[in-house]
């Protein structure tokens, strides 16, 4: 008689609280703008990048010194409320400056541009070195803090991506992601921003990455650091849980070749998952004849695949690639010359966005926003850099404006949505929508938009 008066009272609370309660949504919102990752494109944020004075603890200022440099494109500084001399020169011979992402002024201005130039969100890097209690995630929640505030106020989709980089596998595992996912949850209401919502859903869910999986130069056994205790917490705690979990993996996650590893339990998280996000950087160049129909059949056969597995596909795309400086200490048996996989101008970038398009894909990543020690960022990166010295040299950037990436993604996220005809060639840019002419901004509407 009380298990059956008990029973009654748990099936009356969860009426009335509603699916929500029952499916964990108490500590997450259940609307947000961005109810769906389906007609967007979305890219990588590092929010790494530190300059003396900034406060940060440590000598982890990435532009490093003349002698030794992490980076290789560098940022057009002109719009940033607050920047740091550094001890490289322009070529006036004053000293050229860096921001922090350490600034809240510094991410206002990267959601600014995100909303001035049509580009849909981003996800925030959390690596695994910044997930355990300390100042490495004191400095990376206060970026993300920062993020989730512009993100509302410019209405850009946001959500959070661990890198498993940092982790070694000796005595770490993903627990402490599982710790720092309820801190992020608790602490700062990650998933619950105080003014309009613009968390990253999927099927009602909010979306979080796991990337790093299945590298085969990763010092930690996929199979031992506790991935399907990972997933399963993600998606079925009755708290914190009822998020839509997706995977960064290699490239030839499908064949486990190449730059994967061989093992089948790949295949197994894979399926555990609701989206898979091969990392294609630097597999791909313009410098190989025809090697966007290799990426056309790569796309059309990872989404065959998918499909056939019940996850969704996001394909990945990069503007070019470029490591010189810091491969010169980094791998000094294999350094890299600046620009490897050129920008062409933007017509690398245009190339896989479009026969992504043009293949099916329904939604893109890119890598990456801000990424400049890779010379991967989209966002404004300067085509007059510091002068060049003996050990350092910067990338350059065909004489485009420091905007042009920026435009293209917008561009490309309207042809995604059928806003406008899909062009292969890369488009001309307006006269009017030019650095020195005021572009019109790109709004998002108050009220969330349906699966199109």
């Amino acid at each position: 008689m009380k298990l059956a008066i008990l029973y009654v009272l748990v099936s009356s609370l969860l009426l009335i609280a509603g699916p929500g309660f029952a499916q964990g949504q108490l500590r997450h919102n259940a609307t947000t703008l961005y109810p769906t990752y389906h007609g967007l494109i979305m890219a990588g944020y590092q929010g790494w990048f530190r300059a003396e004075g900034d406060g940060s603890k440590g000598n982890r200022f990435v532009y490093g010194t003349p002698e030794r440099s992490g980076i290789d494109a560098w940022p057009d500084v002109s719009e940033y409320a607050k920047t740091y001399e550094t001890p490289f020169l322009n070529a006036d011979g004053t000293r050229a400056k860096f921001f922090s992402s350490l600034d809240e002024s510094t991410v206002d201005l990267h959601f600014k541009w995100m909303q001035q130039y049509g580009v849909d969100g981003v996800f925030m890097q959390r690596f695994y070195g910044s997930v355990n209690p300390g100042e490495s995630r004191r400095e990376a929640t206060q970026v993300l803090t920062y993020a989730l505030s512009a993100a509302s106020k410019y209405k850009r989709a946001i959500a959070v991506m661990y890198d498993l980089s940092g982790l070694r596998g000796k005595g770490e595992d993903c627990s402490a992601i599982i710790s720092d996912w309820k801190y992020l949850v608790d602490s700062i209401k990650v998933t619950r921003q105080a003014a309009q919502n613009t968390y990253l859903h999927e099927d009602g869910k909010p979306v979080v990455v796991i990337w790093g999986i299945g590298f085969p130069d990763r010092p930690y056994d996929i199979r031992n650091i506790g991935l399907e205790r990972l997933i399963d917490f993600l998606k079925n705690d009755p708290v914190y849980g009822h998020c839509a979990v997706m995977l960064g993996v290699p490239t030839a996650f499908r064949t486990l070749d190449n730059d994967c590893i061989h093992d089948p339990y790949l295949h197994t998280l894979i399926r555990q998952a609701d989206m898979v996000l091969p990392w294609t950087v630097q597999r791909f160049s313009p410098l190989l004849h025809n090697d966007m129909d290799r990426y056309r059949d790569q796309v059309l056969e990872d989404e065959a695949w998918c499909a056939a597995n019940h996850v969704e596909y996001v394909p990945c795309v990069c503007p070019g690639f470029s490591w010189h400086n810091l491969s010169r200490y980094e791998f000094p048996d294999d350094v890299k010359p600046v620009g490897s996989i050129p920008r062409q101008g933007g017509r690398f970038y245009w190339e896989q966005l479009s026969t992504a398009i043009r293949s099916g894909a329904g939604m893109i990543y890119v890598a990456m926003f801000d990424e400049v020690n890779e010379g991967t960022a989209i966002f404004k990166v300067t085509d007059r850099p510091p002068a060049d010295t003996a050990q350092v040299a910067f990338l350059h950037l065909d004489g485009k404006p420091s905007d042009t990436y920026l435009w293209l993604t917008g561009e490309a996220a309207r042809m995604l949505r059928h806003e406008e005809p899909l062009t292969m060639t890369m488009p001309e840019r307006p006269a009017a929508e030019r650095p020195d002419a005021q572009r019109p901004t790109a709004e998002r509407p108050d009220t969330p938009r349906t699966h199109p």
